[in-house]
């Protein structure tokens, strides 16, 4: 199992989070593949679908057979039973679009980064004392860049990542990285559905090149 020190320094050197679901399994293991020979060391799989448990331990098996030094995290977990099954299938970390008790309580047993999903300081004050080291603002399209220059000083030292709605430009990952960001998380802007559908592996590549530079280029 990952530690979780390692997983939460890889995200922020990377400087951004790739997270998807796809039905088809052998087209998620080949976006895996992409975006991993794109330089992408940490990524989310999303439990979006009836399939996602099962392409997940397919997904995890290419990674453990193919790509050293992957972490594979699973996100929209939502219950300390989704958090098990998903640990148990071999997760490295687990992303959530709340703060769930429960959930907290699996990633504290197992020692691994949990990052709850947060849109209110309450939220976030909430997810602190369940000792989240790294929170998502989420969606971040609603709440902004102005949002987190708003509340950093109430929460000096927490790492934040904004999920849904980043997009792969200049202005607006620099401006999440001037609000106080420590990464981006970046989901159908990167794999969009076209892509996903169409098998667009060699656009998603160049995409996922020049978004890790803009991102280095930010912090």
């Amino acid at each position: 199992m990952a530690n979780k020190e390692q997983v939460l320094d890889t995200i922020l050197a990377q400087g951004i989070l790739p997270l998807f679901f796809y039905e088809d399994a052998e087209v998620s293991v080949e976006i895996v593949r992409t975006l991993y020979r794109a330089g992408v060391r940490v990524l989310e799989y999303t439990n979006r679908g009836k399939e996602a448990l099962q392409n997940f331990r397919l997904i995890k098996k290419a990674v453990v057979e193919e790509m050293p030094g992957m972490y594979l995290g699973i996100g929209t977990i939502k219950t300390g039973l989704e958090a098990e099954t998903f640990v148990d299938a071999g997760a490295d970390f687990l992303v959530s679009p709340i703060v769930d008790s429960d959930v907290a309580l699996v990633a504290a047993n197992y020692k691994m980064l949990w990052v709850p999903g947060c849109m209110t300081p309450t939220e976030i004050h909430i997810a602190q004392q369940y000792k989240a080291s790294l929170i998502k603002l989420f969606p971040a399209n609603i709440l902004g860049p102005a949002f987190m220059s708003s509340i950093r000083e109430l929460f000096q030292g927490q790492l934040f990542i904004p999920t849904g709605g980043v997009e792969i430009e200049a202005s607006n990952i620099s401006g999440w990285f001037r609000s106080g960001v420590c990464a981006v998380g970046l989901g159908s802007k990167l794999i969009s559905k076209q892509v996903l559908e169409e098998k667009l592996y060699e656009q998603l590549y160049a995409d996922t090149v020049k978004a890790l530079e803009l991102v280095q280029m930010s912090k």
